[in-house]
């Protein structure tokens, strides 16, 4: 569905255009993604696009900033309703969950820009980002430790590691099976194995 963006402001023909990026990203390749199918889903013209993004790369630079934003505020806002470390570190699960399967292009742009062999603007970002998340993550897992909720013997940067890695897995086998929104079925019963393998021992 094109975004329609004729009589926008230049904030909001910047926010269309990422959501375009977004939206077009949830069918196609990202690197295949031209400016010209970008202006396309937007209905405006090339130049129009390029009067607020001098490059393709400004705009997956725009479109990472959106992403990291939008995702840390959302799982911000989670942990921070949860009333334990644990319960947190369930409820980060499932809304990061929930926002891939409410942008399932979101995951596509990501492992692109991850994958890219030379440095970039956006790579920079998505490795930003994942820090920042890392971090959050450490945080609450050491918090678990510290109040017994967790077992005092894990390595908090490999359970850390090992959430990213787990919705990273869960999104990998639902872009193979055609269906990102899958997910959101199979996420609570991955997130009891994960529990079970950071949780304090009896």
């Amino acid at each position: 569905m094109p975004v329609h963006s004729k009589h926008l402001s230049a904030d909001e023909r910047r926010a269309a255009t990422v959501r375009a990026v977004v939206q077009l990203a949830a069918q196609h390749n990202p690197s295949e993604i031209t400016t010209t199918a970008i202006a396309q889903q937007m209905g405006v013209t090339q130049g129009a696009l390029f009067k607020h993004f001098p490059t393709k790369e400004a705009i997956l630079e725009a479109v990472m900033g959106w992403v990291a934003e939008r995702l840390l505020a959302r799982v911000d806002q989670a942990a921070a309703a949860a009333s334990s470390p644990l319960l947190a570190l369930e409820a980060i699960f499932m809304t990061h969950v929930d926002f891939v399967a409410e942008h399932p292009g979101v995951p596509r742009v990501m492992f692109g820009e991850l994958q890219r062999a030379k440095m970039s603007a956006p790579k920079r970002m998505a490795q930003l980002l994942i820090r920042r998340y890392g971090e959050r993550l450490q945080h609450l897992i050491d918090a678990g430790k510290a109040s017994g909720e967790l077992s005092s013997s894990i390595d908090t940067a490999a359970a850390a590691t090992l959430f990213v890695g787990t919705i990273q897995g869960l999104v990998m086998q639902s872009m193979l099976a055609g269906d990102v929104r899958r997910i959101r079925n199979e996420a609570p019963g991955v997130f009891v194995l994960y529990r079970r393998a950071i949780g304090s021992r009896p």
